[in-house]
C-alpha cells in the first residue's frame, strides 16, 4: 500500500532543531503564568472527565486523540508542499517535524491566551475552563508528534482511517472531537452546542 514516508523523515539537525523548539514553547508558557500542573496537586497519565475543572489538566485526555490528528494532517500538508507540489526545496522537507512542532507549539500558546479561553468559555460546553496546565500542552505537543511518525510510517488509509476512527470515538463518548471543536470555535452553532450538553 502507498505510504508517503522517506522524503519527510527527520535527521539529526531536524531533531536537535524539535528539541529547541519544544524547550522554546516551554519557556513562554513558564513565562506567561500558565500552571505546570494541574490546581488539584496531583499529575495524572489519563484524565476522563471532560465537564471538569481537571479537563485538559493532565497527561492524557479525550482531546489527546485530536492532536495526533493533528500530527497526521501535518504530515500530508508537508508532503503535498514540498514533495507533490515542490514548492520547497526538497532538501528542507526533512525539518518538517520542526515545522509541524512550531505550529503546534504556536496553538498551543495562543490556546492559553485570554482570548481563547474565554472563547471557549462563551461558545463552546467546556466547563470552568481556565487554560491548560502546562503539563498538558507539552503533552498535546507530544501526541502531534506521534501522529506525524506514524504518518510516516501507515499506509495512506491506515493513516485516513485512523484520523475518522479517533474522530468518530470521541464524538460518540464525549461528543466533541476535533472538527467539532474548530467548528464551534470559528463558527458556533447553538444546535451543536445544546446537543453536546446533553451529554
Amino acid at each position: 500500500m502507498r505510504t508517503l514516508r522517506a522524503p519527510l523523515r527527520p535527521h539529526a539537525r531536524a531533531l536537535v532543531a524539535t528539541i529547541a523548539l519544544l524547550l522554546l514553547v516551554l519557556a513562554i508558557l513558564f513565562a506567561m503564568g500558565r500552571p505546570p500542573i494541574c490546581a488539584c496537586g496531583t499529575v495524572k497519565l489519563w484524565h476522563g472527565v471532560v465537564q471538569s475543572a481537571e479537563n485538559s489538566q493532565h497527561i492524557t485526555d479525550w482531546y489527546s486523540p485530536s492532536h495526533l490528528i493533528h500530527g497526521l494532517l501535518f504530515y500530508f500538508v508537508a508532503w503535498f508542499l514540498w514533495i507533490r507540489l515542490k514548492l520547497l526545496r526538497r532538501p528542507l522537507a526533512r525539518y518538517a517535524l520542526p515545522v509541524a512542532v512550531a505550529v503546534e507549539g504556536a496553538w498551543e500558546i495562543f490556546e492559553n491566551t485570554p482570548f481563547i479561553i474565554d472563547r471557549y468559555r462563551e461558545v463552546t460546553v467546556s466547563w470552568g475552563y481556565a487554560g491548560d496546565s502546562i503539563v498538558n500542552s507539552m503533552s498535546d505537543i507530544g501526541w502531534m508528534i506521534v501522529g506525524f511518525l506514524l504518518a510516516g510510517r501507515l499506509p495512506v488509509r491506515a493513516s485516513v482511517l485512523l484520523a475518522l476512527v479517533l474522530e468518530g470515538l470521541t464524538l460518540i463518548l464525549i461528543r466533541d472531537n476535533l472538527t467539532l471543536n474548530v467548528l464551534m470555535l470559528l463558527w458556533p452553532l447553538e444546535s451543536v452546542r445544546q446537543w453536546q450538553a446533553m451529554g
